[in-house]
C-alpha cells in the first residue's frame, strides 16, 4: 500500500529531515507538507500547502491520510506567552481534532524530554515519568498541557493510533542560524563556535542533557509511521552531554561553577531583551530528566546513527559557517541581517 503523510511543521529542523526521509521510502507515495510559509525546497514525493495551524480548515487537508505527523511548534516570543499558547496549545489541540474529524488512522506528535517532571541525572527515566513538565517555562508548560490533552483524546478516539515522541535536544547543521536566532539572539557572534577562541566554559550544577541529530529523529518518526505501535517513546544518542563534553567540543577549560550568576546574567539579558531564551527555559534544562530509550530500541527498531557529540559537532559548525535551508525557518539569514532580529524586539515578536 502507498502511504499518504501529512507533516504539519514541513520546513523546520525535524520536519525538513522528516519529509527527506519519507521521500526516500518506497511504501509512501505521497507526503504532504504544511507549513504557514510555503518553502523555496522542492523534495521527492511533496506537495506543499500553506496553512496556519490556529485559523486553517485541517481536517479538509488531511482528508484521506494514512498518517498525520505534527511537528509545528513556536518557540518565540518568550516575553509573549500568550502568542505561543495559542499556536502551541490551541494549534495543536485543532490538529488533534482535525486528525479526529478526517478519520485519520494513526496521529504521531512530537512531544519532548521537556515535558517531563524534574527527574534524575544519575540514572535514566523510562516513558512512565510523569510528564508536568517545569511550569514555570512556557515550552515545557505547554508540552506537559498537550500531553494530557492526548490523555483525552486516546480516551475518545481509541480507534486512533496515536504516538508520543519525546526527544531530547534535536541539532544538524542546517537548523544551527535558526537555533541561534531562537535562542542565543543576534549579539552571538557565530565565530565564538570556533573551537579554541572560548577559553573557559562553565560546568553548572545539573548540566546533563541528551542530544540527537535531526536525521535520526526522523528516522524514528518514520519507524512510528509504520509500525503498529502507540504510546511514547524516549529520543536520544549517547554519550549524555555534560559540561566537560562540551568543553573539549570547544577546546575550552570547564570550570565547576554554581548556576545561581549564570542564571542572574541571562535573566538580567532576557528582560533587557539582549537574548531570546528566558531564564525559565535555562531553569528547565538543568532539570530534566536523562532518559532511557530502550523502548524505542525494542519496539520501533530505532538505533541512531549519530552521536550526541556528533550532532552536536554539526549545530557548532553550521554556526560558524550560517548554514541553512531555502525555508522560513531555516533561512541561513533574515532579509536585513541581524539588524532585522533585533527589530523583533528579541523575544517579543516571532
Amino acid at each position: 500500500m502507498s502511504l499518504r503523510v501529512v507533516v504539519v511543521g514541513a520546513t523546520g529542523n525535524v520536519g525538513t529531515s522528516l519529509v527527506e526521509r519519507l521521500g526516500s521510502d518506497p511504501a509512501v507515495g505521497t507526503i504532504i507538507g504544511v507549513a504557514r510559509r510555503p518553502p523555496g525546497w522542492q523534495a521527492p514525493k511533496t506537495e506543499w500547502t500553506s496553512a496556519d495551524i490556529v485559523t486553517a480548515d485541517l481536517a479538509e487537508i488531511f482528508a484521506g491520510a494514512d498518517v498525520v505527523v505534527h511537528l509545528a511548534w513556536l518557540f518565540q516570543p518568550t516575553h509573549r506567552p500568550l502568542t505561543t499558547w495559542r499556536v502551541n496549545v490551541v494549534g495543536g489541540r485543532r490538529v488533534f481534532a482535525a486528525a479526529a474529524r478526517a478519520g485519520v488512522p494513526a496521529l504521531v506528535y512530537a512531544s519532548s524530554v521537556g515535558a517531563y517532571s524534574p527527574g534524575p541525572k544519575d540514572r535514566p527515566v523510562d516513558e512512565s515519568w510523569p510528564t508536568d513538565g517545569w511550569p514555570i517555562a512556557g515550552y515545557t508548560r505547554e508540552k506537559a498541557y498537550l500531553e494530557r490533552v492526548l490523555d483525552a483524546f486516546e480516551r475518545q478516539y481509541p480507534q486512533t493510533r496515536v504516538v508520543r515522541m519525546r526527544p531530547g535536544f534535536i541539532f544538524k547543521r542546517e537548523a544551527a542560524s535558526q537555533q541561534r536566532r531562537l535562542f542565543m539572539g543576534p549579539l552571538l557572534p557565530g565565530g565564538l563556535a570556533r573551537a579554541g577562541l572560548v577559553p573557559i566554559l562553565p560546568d553548572l550544577p545539573g548540566l546533563r542533557f541528551q542530544a540527537l541529530h535531526s536525521a535520526d529523529a526522523a528516522e524514528a518518526y518514520r519507524l512510528a509511521v509504520h509500525r503498529d505501535v502507540r504510546g511514547a517513546f524516549n529520543l536520544a544518542a549517547g554519550p549524555v552531554v555534560d559540561g566537560a563534553l562540551l568543553a573539549d567540543l570547544l577546546r575550552a577549560r570547564s570550570v565547576r561553577l554554581p548556576s545561581g550568576p549564570i542564571r542572574a546574567a541571562l535573566a538580567l539579558a532576557w528582560h533587557l531583551h539582549l537574548v531570546p531564551a528566558s531564564p525559565h527555559l535555562f531553569d528547565a534544562v538543568l532539570r530534566v530528566p536523562i532518559m532511557d530509550t530502550t523502548r524505542a530500541s525494542t519496539e520501533l527498531g530505532w538505533t541512531p546513527r549519530h552521536t550526541a557529540r556528533e550532532a552536536l559537532g554539526e549545530f557548532l559548525q553550521g554556526l560558524r559557517t550560517t548554514d541553512g535551508m531555502p525555508t522560513a525557518p531555516l533561512t541561513p539569514q533574515l532579509t536585513g541581517g541581524r539588524l532585522a532580529e533585533a527589530g523583533t524586539g528579541v523575544g517579543e515578536r516571532p
